[in-house]
């Protein structure tokens, strides 16, 4: 008796969300993207807009907006950690969808642990009672950080050992965790992929475990030198930005039905410290140098997968990255390279000078997103 009522319950949850995806079906969904001033935010909000129109996509941060961004499309105050704020703005724009980037990383999350379980937890908790509560479409990035010392390094596959033992790791297997229980128990349509480090030259490097692989290309351009926080030999996944995004837009527009899980693995290329540098060398300088110092990130980089299994996301719904680590590194260079055009190397500095370090502290906005 017990289990045909609970199959009742589903069911007219099952025909709940039906009739909502039928009624909203005649025009784009309405996209509310948290965290939206962060890196991968920021550029997902201008790949929504050009998919579903900018009227369509609510970008939402703690942080004031700079005026082209205030008026490339609506923008609101929305602080993850209240509940009925985000349910003002999903009533008051008639939201179908949320993307949810807000969160502590893995740097800021073991500077700050509490700051990290208040936004990646308590956070995530508001918005995934609130996909529940108004029938919404939900993802919510999660990370190879998600994975631990004791999960296998090579090929790592979609379901393994999790036993990070970083606050930002342990939120998001949380988080895994609470969206698969509530697309389970109550219907929500719930979404998820692993990301890899994902390197963009859109923003500073924010202080991460895998933004040396950004940080070393301004210390190219602007010393020919660079000082790295890691190991010559630490192997890490890595994926290029429109990559990334690209892969995202395909999981959150991919019908229920193809979904064979509701995380996934996503990987594009691999490389070390000394691999990237030797690239570098290739395209850039060959009397380019790079020194090592591991620091606590080190320790962080140790505990993840080197490369991960991604057959799952590939057949589902189509990942298929195409911006390897050659191209990357082309990319990268010709990008910033105009902002040290006018800058004279100098050859007797070793590092690049430190960018400024977004902790995600004073905002819960993504950077880069696996660290």
């Amino acid at each position: 008796m017990l289990l045909h009522k609970t199959t009742r319950t589903f069911s007219r949850l099952n025909l709940a969300r039906q009739l909502s995806t039928s009624t909203s079906s005649h025009r784009p969904p309405r996209v509310l993207v948290t965290g939206s001033l962060g890196q991968l935010g920021s550029t997902m909000v201008s790949a929504l807009r050009s998919r579903f129109g900018s009227e369509n996509v609510i970008a939402s941060d703690i942080k004031k907006p700079t005026v082209d961004q205030r008026n490339a499309g609506p923008f609101v105050f929305a602080d993850v950690l209240n509940y009925r704020s985000l349910e003002q703005i999903t009533v008051d724009y008639g939201i179908d969808w949320v993307v949810h980037f807000s969160a502590v990383l893995s740097a800021a999350g073991e500077r700050n642990p509490t700051l990290g379980l208040s936004v990646n937890v308590n956070g995530f908790q508001n918005v995934l009672e609130l996909a529940k509560n108004h029938r919404l479409r939900l993802l919510s990035p999660s990370t190879m950080g998600a994975f631990g010392p004791t999960t296998p390094k090579d090929a790592t596959p979609d379901l393994t050992i999790m036993r990070p033992n970083t606050i930002y790791g342990i939120s998001k297997v949380h988080m895994e965790l609470m969206g698969e229980y509530y697309t389970e128990k109550y219907g929500v349509d719930f979404r998820s992929l692993r990301y890899p480090g994902i390197i963009s030259a859109d923003t500073p490097p924010g202080g991460g475990t895998t933004d040396y692989a950004i940080d070393i290309f301004h210390g190219a351009l602007k010393h020919n030198s660079y000082t790295c926080f890691l190991k010559a030999e630490t192997r890490l996944p890595m994926a290029y930005i429109d990559d990334c995004i690209r892969g995202t837009m395909q999981l959150l527009e991919a019908p229920e039905h193809s979904l064979s899980q509701r995380v996934y693995n996503v990987h594009a290329c691999d490389f070390t410290p000394a691999e990237l540098a030797e690239e570098i060398r290739h395209q850039h300088s060959e009397s380019f140098t790079i020194n090592y110092q591991p620091d606590s990130r080190q320790v962080i980089a140790d505990t993840w997968p080197r490369t991960m299994a991604d057959d799952a996301a590939r057949s589902d719904w189509g990942w298929n990255p195409v911006i390897g680590t050659p191209e990357m590194t082309r990319i990268m260079l010709e990008k910033l390279r105009p902002m040290y055009q006018n800058t004279a190397l100098d050859h007797d500095v070793s590092a690049a000078e430190p960018a400024a370090i977004n902790t995600e502290s004073a905002a819960p906005a993504a950077a880069v997103l696996a660290h």
